[in-house]
């Protein structure tokens, strides 16, 4: 019978003891919260594993969306560890409502291309054929930051565009032409090379008038504000640098 009840009493011990293991290690699991333009999300998925790699107990968690959306949430309050934007109008929101905990840093920049399907239905060749009559074409919505560089083309130009939609990300953008939705669709080259295979890159000599450069900052709000930072400090470090050069992006400066 005593044994019987220590052997009972055993067990609730080993239960109590591995319950309580497991809140510990709960406990001590550190959530780091990036909100990121959604051009971003195949490298900065790349350097989470990195910076979970080198932080035990530390997870990366993402908010991929149009830089101005994510704006729009953080000024109301959404938790957020860092921010980074894929141009500098849209981060300047932020920083003026004071939520930066540290100095903007610019850490990369990208260019437009037009993606086609692999076979160019249309026969895409220039910027000015995206004009043309009959064309499906795809952009970005002006407040958002390929949208923006669309606008800057455009005027630089005197091209007007007549797109059947205009979508609130760039990864929207390239998922109608990737679906055969659309003629034709202007994103970035990061994104072109993402989606090898799927899409064909037409370079076109008048986005040298609208080369965004990609902000990023960690807020002053956020729970795990310092890990934030740390994060931000891999991204313009020289491995984060290589990283992105890699993916296809051009130097921040």
């Amino acid at each position: 019978m005593r044994t019987k009840l220590r052997s009972a009493m055993l067990a609730v011990l080993v239960s109590l003891s591995l319950a309580t293991a497991g809140c510990s290690t709960a406990a001590t699991t550190k959530t780091v919260t990036v909100f990121a333009a959604a051009s971003m999300k195949a490298t900065f998925t790349k350097l989470a594993q990195t910076f979970e790699a080198s932080h035990p107990g530390v997870k990366v968690t993402f908010n991929f969306a149009g830089a101005q959306t994510l704006a729009e949430q953080i000024l109301q309050g959404a938790a957020a560890d860092v921010f980074t934007s894929a141009d500098e109008a849209n981060m300047l929101p932020v920083t003026k409502a004071g939520l930066n905990a540290a100095e903007v840093k610019i850490y990369a920049s990208n260019s437009l291309q037009i993606a086609v399907p692999p076979t160019n239905p249309a026969k895409i060749a220039t910027f000015a054929d995206l004009a043309k009559k009959n064309v499906k074409l795809v952009i970005c919505a002006p407040a958002v930051p390929c949208g923006s560089a669309t606008v800057k083309v455009e005027q630089a130009t005197g091209i007007t565009l007549k797109p059947v939609s205009e979508e609130q990300a760039v990864t929207d953008v390239l998922a109608k032409v990737v679906a055969g939705e659309a003629d034709a669709g202007l994103v970035y080259k990061t994104n072109v090379i993402d989606a090898a295979g799927k899409v064909t890159g037409i370079d076109f000599p008048e986005s040298a008038k609208a080369i965004n450069r990609n902000t990023i900052v960690a807020l002053k709000a956020g729970p795990q504000a310092a890990l934030g930072q740390e994060f931000v400090d891999l991204v313009v470090s020289a491995e984060g640098q290589q990283v992105l050069a890699a993916a296809g992006f051009g130097p921040g400066q």
